[in-house]
């Protein structure tokens, strides 16, 4: 007996967690379905949240990326009109340096012809002055020839005047005692 006795306790055993297993089991369906449907209701909570979140991301990063592109923009635009007014500035810094130059090149050129022409007017004026300087010197030079004619005409004269009977004085006669 001891032998059925295993086998009868066994059985009701097994009996009774059937009972309650089966019992358990249309719960324990239940409940997973409601777990599975919690579970699908969070999974797609969590994927709107997600989506959301990613969609304000991309926002915020197109945000970012329009201001960066912006600011970027208007950092090429500032650094643009630097270069071009820096490029004016010196256009024109070298324009009117041009404009100084062609007004001191026409001043020299000026400057050179008036400096030719004083220069041919001295050469002349020295010419002039070397012509006079040497008329004078030949006035001289005549002046001196003249009178050294004089003087040879003068003694001339005076020794054909000496030398002539006229001129000389009758000899004197002796002293008559």
């Amino acid at each position: 007996m001891k032998k059925w006795m295993y086998l009868i306790s066994v059985g009701g055993m097994m009996a009774v967690f059937l009972f309650f297993y089966f019992a358990f089991l249309k719960e324990t369906k239940v409940k997973e379905e409601q777990r599975a449907v919690a579970v699908a209701k969070a999974r797609k909570e969590e994927e709107e949240k997600k989506a959301a979140a990613e969609a304000k991301a991309r926002e915020d990063a197109a945000k970012r990326a329009k201001e960066r592109a912006d600011a970027d923009a208007k950092k090429e635009a500032d650094r643009v009109a630097k270069y071009v007014a820096e490029g004016k500035k010196i256009q024109d810094a070298t324009d009117a340096a041009n404009a100084k130059a062609d007004a001191y090149s026409k001043q020299i050129s000026n400057l050179e012809i008036e400096l030719n022409s004083l220069r041919t007017n001295k050469e002349k004026l020295n010419r002039e002055a070397f012509d006079f300087a040497k008329q004078v010197e030949q006035a001289r030079i005549n002046k001196r020839r003249a009178e050294l004619e004089i003087q040879r005409m003068t003694d001339m004269i005076a020794k054909r005047a000496g030398d002539s009977a006229l001129a000389k004085m009758p000899p004197v006669a002796a002293a008559k005692p």
